[in-house]
Parts: C-alpha cells; sequence; structure tokens
C-alpha cells in the first residue's frame, strides 16, 4: 500500500511505478558472457524514470569534471540552502529536503555557487538551463534522441551530462556515459582485461548491444570488477578556500 502526502502527491503516485522501472523493457537482450552472472544476480534491475528534467540536469551539471565528493559538496549545499524541507511534518524524514524551483536557482547569489565549491562555468550551465526549463520538461514526451539533440543545444551540456540526465529523467537503456573519467576504462577491463580502455574502444564493444547499452554500463558497474589502481587518486579542490 503506498501513500503520498503534500504538494504534488497524486502526481507522484501516478508515476510511480514508471520511477521504479515499469516502463523499462528489457526484452531482447542478452547480457555479455562476461556479465551474465551479474545480470542473473540483478535481473529484477530496471532503468527508472522520474520525468522531472530540471531535476536530473542540474546534478549532472555540478559532476561535470570533479571529484564526487565535490560534486556532492555542492549538491547538498545548495539543496539545503535554497530548497525546502519534505512537506509532511513528523511524517517525513527531517534530512530529506526538496528541489529548489526554477525561480530560486535564478537568485542564488554568485558567492554562494562560491560556497557551495560550484566555478562560474557550471553555475553558468545551470542557470542556462533553469532559463530553458519548459522546452526542457517537455522533452518527457518526445523520444530520446530527440532529447539528447534538445539537451546538447545548451552551452555547457554535452554528451556526458545529456546521457546521465536521460538517464535518471528518462530511464534512457541506451544512454551511455561518454567521456566519462572512469567508465571506458571500466568497460573495456571487463571485456578485455585491458586497463587503459578509450571511449572508442567502449563504443565498438557496446555496439551489438545498441538499444540496451547503458543496460550493459550498469551491469558493468554493478559487477565490482574494477581494475587495478596505479596512480594517485583525483584531488579534491575544495573551491571555497581560494
Amino acid at each position: 500500500m503506498q501513500q503520498a502526502w503534500g504538494p504534488g502527491a497524486v502526481w507522484l503516485g501516478e508515476r510511480l511505478p514508471a520511477l521504479f522501472g515499469a516502463q523499462d523493457d528489457p526484452a531482447g537482450f542478452e547480457a555479455p558472457a562476461v556479465l551474465a552472472a551479474t545480470a542473473k544476480a540483478h535481473a529484477g534491475w530496471r532503468a527508472g524514470r522520474t520525468d522531472r528534467v530540471l531535476e536530473a540536469l542540474i546534478p549532472a551539471i555540478l559532476e561535470q569534471k570533479v571529484t564526487g565528493k565535490e560534486a556532492w559538496l555542492g549538491w547538498r549545499t545548495l539543496v539545503r540552502e535554497f530548497g525546502e524541507p519534505a512537506p509532511g511534518g513528523g511524517a517525513a524524514p527531517t534530512t530529506l529536503w526538496v528541489f529548489p524551483a526554477p525561480e530560486v536557482w535564478r537568485q542564488i547569489p554568485s558567492w554562494a555557487w562560491h560556497k557551495a565549491s560550484v566555478d562560474s562555468k557550471r553555475s553558468a550551465a545551470v542557470l542556462r538551463a533553469v532559463e530553458q526549463v519548459d522546452a526542457l520538461e517537455a522533452v518527457t514526451y518526445g523520444s530520446a534522441i530527440d532529447a539528447h539533440h534538445r539537451l546538447r543545444t545548451i552551452d555547457g551540456v554535452g554528451i556526458w551530462t545529456a546521457a546521465e540526465t536521460c538517464q535518471r529523467a528518462l530511464g534512457d537503456p541506451d544512454a551511455v556515459s561518454y567521456r566519462d573519467y572512469h567508465l571506458a576504462k571500466e568497460v573495456v577491463y571487463v571485456f578485455t582485461g585491458e586497463r587503459e580502455g578509450t571511449d572508442q574502444q567502449m563504443a565498438q564493444l557496446l555496439l551489438p548491444y545498441a538499444g540496451h547499452r547503458y543496460r550493459v554500463q550498469r551491469l558493468v558497474e554493478l559487477s565490482g570488477h574494477k581494475r587495478p589502481r596505479r596512480g594517485p587518486k583525483t584531488t579534491f579542490q575544495d573551491m571555497r578556500l581560494i
């Protein structure tokens, strides 16, 4: 039995099945042999969709070319300062916050972005996206291909950011996160054992799974197979100290 409360309760109730992957159809997908055991162990995994493009796009922009630690610091800081506590009184977790409305993002001052360790390039991309919010949210009614093209018309949104957004907002099972810092190396390592894979190699390896390439990406992530690390970890540069 599901229960929802507050503004948007009916909207969420209607879309809850899709959020948990009810619209994702893995028919015709056969996992690569090297990932067969992982696919069996996670046979119930589905690509869910939120139908909230801006809510997926802004975190993806914040994750561009920084460490995960830095990205989540920025996200947490901005949402906690400019969002609102989730409705529901005592029924809602006190740590749950609501994504700021578009008009709130427009009003965030430059010093607040700096406080959140978000550089001017990423904050400017966020603001450009917010100015096109209506057109962006409309992509949920079209094809995934059109959504990728529409997202990439925004200055500062490239192939990686568009893919990450479509994975989350549209549940696109074919959206591969090309130009990711680690992904190509991990995928190539799982398939071939080579340590220094490239996007071009990954694209060739995933080509037979067209239509389900994000599904393969996710299986690689779920497999636990990690190539041996030989170099130093990427350092976290705290912009707040600059």
